[in-house]
């Protein structure tokens, strides 16, 4: 039995779209950093590797192709230094997982946030696509606007920002507009289908939420709504004809985490007022919460739901995550539900520590499941 793809996403078997980069993308990505070896000759590993990757998708039933973020250090960062007026750095210090610290690049603003020509990106998917065939369509992953707001508003880095804008609604006009911009150059290149990842839904839903936002309890309620704000209008400015589907993270780098707690606390605002055409939700372990929040969300927007955890090689019991598929239909009918990881396999270039073939089996799961349960 075999699932009918079409070129809208999601689809009932699914994935977020990260992969385990492979030993020889790793050494490349290594020596070029050395300056061993040229842009050029890193491209060239980057375009093998890809085409690989996209061979194994195919072959594994995927009717959604991604590059695996091969030419990314991270999921989202690098899409903010395709923009003027962000500049990053090595960083010292890191970000806080449960763990083990995160050494991803300290970015931050170094001017008037702006899209000055055509964002590297554009090139990225227009190799994807030209691997498309009758029965894959290509998936574009970004950080969602929430994401890039909160990444320069947050009390870490608030003090750059404030170097180049007198308030929190300046900032948002700049990303608004620079958004804009990138989707319509997405949707020129022939793009039709663009994954928004967000953690900033997942860090509200922590208990140490305040402390993460320096706030209180009021303002989060503020912080909701302008993170809200600024993602639907972007998704209200698309393109017409382009589907935006949202998923939603607490932190992915090393199989680590970095934040906990059910969506109860953004249900009413994230899960009943974004635009986004589907969301993709965690809901590997008991982090997540339970699936009552669901029953926030309106009615005919799709839900995949990412039961099969990336963080760890062990093999879901098919049995119980039928079960669960079960349990959260009594919120969001069976039709309007899809099956996925919970997230990415390699949200950043180290990866999470399972092997490849681990990876795959994982994906194989996941159309198992979905073929029994929807057909």
């Amino acid at each position: 039995m075999t699932i009918a793809y079409d070129k809208k996403t999601p689809h009932r078997f699914d994935v977020v779209g990260s992969f385990l980069r492979p030993a020889a993308l790793r050494r490349a990505r290594a020596d070029f950093e050395a300056g061993t070896i040229s842009r050029s000759e890193l491209t060239a590993v980057e375009d093998d590797a890809i085409r690989d990757l996209v061979a194994k998708q195919k072959a594994a039933g995927l009717g959604v192709i991604t590059d695996g973020e091969f030419r990314r250090a991270t999921w989202h960062l690098d899409f903010m230094w395709g923009f003027a007026g962000i500049g990053h750095s090595k960083t010292e210090t890191g970000l806080p997982f449960h763990g083990e610290t995160a050494k991803i690049d300290d970015t931050y603003a170094t001017g008037k946030i702006r899209l000055e020509g055509e964002h590297p990106f554009i090139e990225h998917f227009r190799f994807v696509q030209a691997l498309e065939d009758e029965n894959v369509v290509a998936k574009l992953t970004i950080p969602a606007p929430a994401q890039f707001l909160a990444q320069l508003v947050l009390p870490f880095n608030r003090a750059h920002t404030e170097e180049f804008y007198e308030n929190d609604a300046q900032v948002e006009h700049d990303l608004v507009t620079g958004y804009e911009a990138f989707l319509k150059q997405a949707f020129d290149a022939g793009c039709r289908n663009i994954q928004f990842d967000d953690c900033s839904w997942g860090m509200l839903c922590d208990e140490k939420a305040e402390a993460f936002f320096g706030s209180d309890a009021e303002g989060l309620k503020r912080t909701q709504e302008q993170f809200l704000s600024v993602n639907n209008r972007v998704l209200d400015a698309r393109p017409e004809g382009l589907t935006i589907n949202t998923h939603v993270c607490r932190g992915n780098y090393h199989s680590t985490y970095a934040s906990s707690g059910g969506y109860e606390a953004v249900a009413s605002t994230f899960f009943a007022r974004e635009h986004a055409d589907a969301f993709f939700l965690e809901y590997d372990d008991e982090r997540s919460g339970g699936f009552a929040p669901l029953a926030q969300i309106q009615p005919g927007t799709k839900v995949v739901l990412g039961l099969i955890t990336t963080k760890s090689p062990e093999l879901e019991d098919k049995e119980q995550v039928i079960a669960r598929i079960r349990e959260a239909a009594t919120y969001v009918p069976l039709e309007d539900l899809c099956l996925s990881p919970q997230c990415g396999f390699a949200s950043c270039e180290i990866g999470n520590k399972l092997t490849e073939d681990e990876q795959w089996a994982k994906v194989a799961l996941v159309r198992e499941i979905a073929e029994e349960v929807w057909g």
